[in-house]
């Protein structure tokens, strides 16, 4: 043995042994090797592929001694190998959901004119013109298999397919695949011309009430072995597979009832025949225990069935059965428009409807208003406030139909805007998060309302007076007016906090009861001294949920009087939990309280009460901030907060989250100065939120500044490089080989990038964040080293290009970080056009393309109002315009991108016209024509549709290019302001189909 060969037998000896697969010439050779083939569990090559085989074989074309090509011989091969496919179709008992599965259109449509042919299906003779009831069994069955197959197959191309385009090395298959794409395309035609005869032929079989018979593997060998023998009552008909008359009427009406309903667009009537199929086929399928030869998607057969009664009409609302679509479909077909109104306001509760459906049924009412129907103007606005409603309570940004309902509201529509509000609120069973968001729509609604009448309509509402606080709504009220008021907010003092005497003791288990549920600090202490007097143990611990912070439990449990340490525990874990769920006021009354208590014998707790009441200011105003309110603090609040970040007492527990969220405070309310020049740099070094602060502050104010005023901006590139990078750490292994473990975060940071993500939340000020978003995108774009597919922002100039340590860098970290940043920021202010640019990019780069085209379409909306304007050119730039055209391009909406083309500073007429070359367009095609205003394309189009015989098309493009106001003639002002007024008018169309 050579060595080249033991190195073979080595290596293929090293391999696990598979069985090699049998190649189909193998079956010719053996008769019994298909049957024990198909036997196998898991057959290698599986059934289908063996048709594929049988049937490319036997259809490979002949070459003579003249090497002309010619058609395939009918040898004894061929035959054979056809026998054998048509033995494997027998073997999966001619389940055409399997077969349609595995096997293309051409290689079906060969195999069932195969099974034509040895059934003795008289040739030449069309199948409607067939008495199916003289026919011997397996011939009618026969008949019936391939007319089924051909209207499941009409049916099937009619659902959209994604087109794959072949890469660089599939590109000589190109051939072969469009090949085989116009053999489909002319089976498909035959088919089509055929159907009605196809549909009498099957509704002729509904008549039979004979049980039926289908070939098996027995009754094709015998068919083989006396081709003479005709099909008759034999037993190579009768000793086929049996199907019973009901099974295969089920079937027969399951495929009917399909191509009814997908001839109903253009026929109405043929819904109401598709309703009646699909009726007979779910009372069939209940007669059957079990179904061996009955293959339907009872799943699409129940989509089928609503769907076909909802536009029959046949749907009643009351039925419980109905599932929410087949409900709101009944409503509408009935023109119910007061209970569908009636639906939506419930499901703002229920949150049964998807959303998605809820703006598709707006979109349809305002069509229908558009085409002129009258009578639904009030519907829309109905159904639009709805909208509105369920929009804000699940957090999401108001739609531009419901902001352009408030321009000119009347009363009665504010009116009903409350009475949404009320009912969609269950103000017992809501989350505080639900209250507080209708909050904010509320104070929303208030602000957008021009009529001070009308806003006062909704401060004097009985739900606005039970979500908002007192306080709140004098506050907003007073805004509305533009006046002040002044409010006696006088109160009678209350008693000194040592003045309260103990009550008679109770049993301990009601007290304790009663200290867990109890938020008043006078009664929690009378409750503790009764206790006391009953029994001496730690009450401190009566619930678990009562926590303070780690940091102050060693000062609290080393107080020596248990009355006066429970007593301080529990106001302060009652004061935190208060924190938590916004009950400001009630902190307030337990903070102070454990003040006064703690001032009288420990300074340190003292101090560490006030941080704690400082934090509480601080929450409280932030809270009111983002509900809503435009005060800015007050002056004692801000120089405590100077206060606490200059603090230099030792030996004091300091919470962390209480600097951070100073720090916050300072950087919301823009206190730059402040951060940059008067903290203590030994507080800078030592507070890691302090120095992020800085830095920060120190980089928004030299943002207008030239170039070489940019090293705090450096510097902040480096803190945040050094956060979002990871360190490796080596470790021995027990066999003493090293490992590489490579953590998640390095320990050279300031920070943890989780704790910098929560910082970061805490900011709203709009500078702070673009220059947050602007550092990120610069980070990513390096890390991503794509140039081409970059994400833009602002002040991108000011950050480094570079990277010194790029395998240090987390990329997954900064991806994640970026997205969390403008989504974010986004919640603030869905309005900035440069963080809408942003996040547009963010999905456009990660292959998102209609999410992208959604956001690129936002921003042009909000610096137009909603495109009444022009887009400013600084927003739409070409390259924003090119991404928008490829988004489209991607979506398959070609004619969009025509359009788009347009927009550019220089027309892009190359690519218009490849994209006007496209016939498989998923947008409105010839609807767009009127925004169309360059007229070398409107005259490309018109050559396009001529040469493609489109002659309805062709006449659109023709009405487009003749309007007077595009004739090239025209004063370039005119040609202007036609340009304009068609660019406004697509980019409305667009927001319409995106937003």
């Amino acid at each position: 043995m050579s060595a080249e060969a033991a190195d073979r037998v080595a290596v293929s000896g090293s391999r696990p042994s598979t069985p090699p697969q049998t190649s189909w010439f193998e079956f010719l050779l053996d008769e019994m090797l298909l049957e024990n083939h198909l036997q196998k569990s898991h057959p290698d090559p599986v059934p289908v592929q063996l048709v594929i085989q049988f049937l490319e074989q036997a259809a490979k074309p002949s070459v003579n001694e003249q090497n002309q090509v010619q058609p395939p011989a009918d040898n004894r091969r061929n035959r054979t190998l056809k026998l054998l496919a048509l033995k494997v179709a027998a073997h999966l008992k001619w389940d055409l959901d399997v077969l349609e599965k595995g096997l293309t259109i051409p290689v079906l449509n060969m195999l069932l004119n195969e099974l034509l042919c040895v059934s003795k299906v008289p040739p030449g003779v069309k199948h409607v013109d067939l008495d199916l009831s003289t026919l011997p069994p397996t011939t009618a069955m026969a008949v019936i298999i391939y007319n089924r197959w051909a209207i499941r197959t009409i049916v099937l191309s009619s659902f959209p397919e994604k087109q794959t385009k072949p890469g660089p090395h599939q590109m000589n298959m190109l051939n072969i695949v469009q090949q085989e794409k116009e053999l489909t395309e002319n089976i498909l035609s035959v088919l089509k011309e055929q159907a009605a005869d196809s549909i009498m032929v099957l509704e002729g079989s509904l008549g039979l009430k004979k049980d039926f018979y289908i070939h098996t593997l027995r009754t094709l060998d015998l068919l083989a072995a006396d081709p003479s023998t005709a099909n008759g009552e034999t037993e190579s008909s009768t000793a086929g597979l049996r199907i019973s008359a009901d099974e295969l009427h089920c079937q027969v009406h399951y495929d009917l009832g399909g191509i009814f309903f997908q001839q109903g667009c253009s026929d109405q009537l043929a819904y109401e025949k598709a309703r009646e199929h699909f009726q007979q086929t779910r009372e069939l399928l209940l007669k059957f225990d079990l179904t061996l030869h009955v293959h339907l998607d009872e799943k699409r057969l129940a989509g089928y069935w609503n769907a076909c009664r909802a536009l029959t009409g046949a749907l009643d609302p009351s039925d419980t059965q109905l599932n929410p679509y087949g409900q709101i479909n009944s409503l509408i077909r009935t023109r119910n428009y007061q209970a569908l109104v009636e639906a939506f306001i419930k499901d703002n509760v229920s949150l049964s409807l998807p959303n998605h459906l809820r703006q598709s049924v707006l979109r349809e009412f305002l069509h229908k208003v558009q085409q002129g129907e009258r009578g639904l103007d009030e519907v829309c606005h109905k159904l639009c406030v709805c909208n509105a409603v369920r929009d804000a309570l699940q957090g999401e940004v108001l739609s531009v139909r419901f902001q352009q309902l408030l321009h000119k509201p009347r009363k009665h529509v504010v009116d009903f805007m409350l009475e949404v509000c009320t009912r969609s609120l269950d103000k017992d069973r809501s989350s505080e998060t639900s209250k507080r968001k209708m909050v904010i729509f509320l104070k929303t609604l208030c602000e957008s309302l021009a009529e001070p009448h009308l806003v006062f309509v909704v401060t004097a509402h009985k739900l606005f007076t039970e979500l908002l606080k007192e306080e709140d709504r004098k506050i907003l009220v007073e805004q509305m007016r533009k006046r002040s008021a002044t409010v006696n907010l006088c109160a009678k003092p209350l008693p000194s906090f040592y003045d309260i005497p103990a009550a008679a003791s109770v049993n301990i288990g009601q007290l304790e009861q009663q200290l867990i549920l109890c938020l008043d600090a006078r009664r929690i202490r009378q409750i503790l001294i009764e206790l006391h007097s009953m029994a001496e143990r730690p009450f401190w611990r009566v619930n678990n949920k009562w926590e303070v912070p780690p940091d102050y439990i060693n000062v609290i449990l080393n107080i020596k009087d248990n009355l006066t340490k429970d007593l301080v525990y529990i106001l302060m874990a009652k004061g935190l939990h208060c924190i938590t769920v916004k009950d400001f006021a009630h902190t307030r009354q337990l903070f102070s309280a454990c003040l006064e208590l703690v001032t009288e014998f420990s300074p340190k707790l003292r101090q560490v009460m006030l941080n704690e009441m400082l934090l509480l200011e601080v929450r409280a105003h932030e809270t009111g901030v983002a509900e809503g309110s435009n005060v800015r603090p007050p002056p004692d609040l801000v120089s405590r907060v100077r206060g606490y970040l200059e603090m230099r007492i030792h030996d004091l527990p300091l919470r962390q989250i209480v600097g951070e969220e100073c720090v916050a405070f300072m950087l919301n309310w823009r206190e730059n100065e402040y951060l940059t020049l008067q903290v203590p740099q030994q507080l800078v070094m030592n507070n890691p939120y302090i120095k992020l602060g800085q830095l920060l502050a120190s980089t928004c104010k030299e943002l207008p500044g030239p170039k070489e005023s940019r090293r705090t901006a450096k510097e902040l590139w480096e803190v945040v490089v050094q956060i979002c990078s990871v360190s490796n750490q080596h470790k021995r292994n027990s066999d003493g080989r090293v490992s590489l473990i490579k953590q998640r975060e390095s320990s050279m940071g300031i920070l943890q990038r989780s704790r910098f993500i929560t910082f970061i939340k805490k900011l709203r000020e709009p500078l702070v964040l673009t220059t947050l978003i602007s550092l990120f995108v610069r980070f990513h774009s390096i890390v991503r080293d794509d140039i081409v597919n970059e994400v833009t922002a602002e002040h991108l100039a000011i950050w480094p290009s570079t990277l010194a340590n790029m395998q240090a860098v987390d990329v997954e970290a900064v991806a994640v970080t970026v997205k969390e940043l403008v989504t974010y920021a986004l919640t603030l202010n869905p309005n900035n056009q440069s963080w809408l640019i942003t996040q547009a990019d963010i999905y456009f780069v990660t292959n998102q393309y209609s999410a992208a085209l959604h956001f690129y379409l936002q921003a042009g909306a909000v610096c137009s109002d909603f495109f009444t304007k022009a887009v400013a050119p600084d927003v739409y730039t070409d390259q924003v315009l090119k991404r928008m055209i490829k988004c489209c391009s991607m979506l398959n909406c070609h004619t969009q991108v025509a359009v788009l083309c347009q927009f550019l500073r220089e027309v892009d007429y190359m690519t218009a016209f490849k994209a006007l070359q496209e016939q498989n367009s998923h947008d409105a095609m010839d609807s767009f024509y009127d925004y169309i205003w360059d007229v070398t394309i409107l005259e490309y189009l018109t050559h396009i549709h001529h040469k493609r015989g489109e002659s309805e098309k062709r006449q659109i493009a023709i009405k487009a290019i003749g309007q007077t106001e595009l004739n090239a003639s025209n004063p370039e002002e005119v040609l202007q302001l036609a340009a304009q007024k068609r660019k406004k008018k697509f980019l409305q169309a667009m927001a319409k189909l995106y937003f």
